[in-house]
């Protein structure tokens, strides 16, 4: 998944602002106790930080 993709599905599921916000302080244990912008400065990749966040979030399968 490229980066751009994973901005434009928190945008969708979260709104713009909220998802920015998300991630940069809502902490996620799945990706080792940091958030989706450490992660991903981190260099784990994309889709398995989105599917951190479906899993945490409740969101529907149909979205990863």
């Amino acid at each position: 998944m490229r980066l751009s993709h994973f901005w434009q599905r928190m945008g969708e599921q979260f709104g713009e602002t909220y998802a920015e916000s998300l991630a940069r302080d809502y902490v996620i244990e799945e990706l080792g106790s940091r958030t989706v912008r450490q992660a991903l400065d981190d260099g784990v990749d994309a889709k398995e930080v989105w599917r951190a966040v479906c899993r945490t979030f409740d969101l529907p399968a149909n979205v990863h």
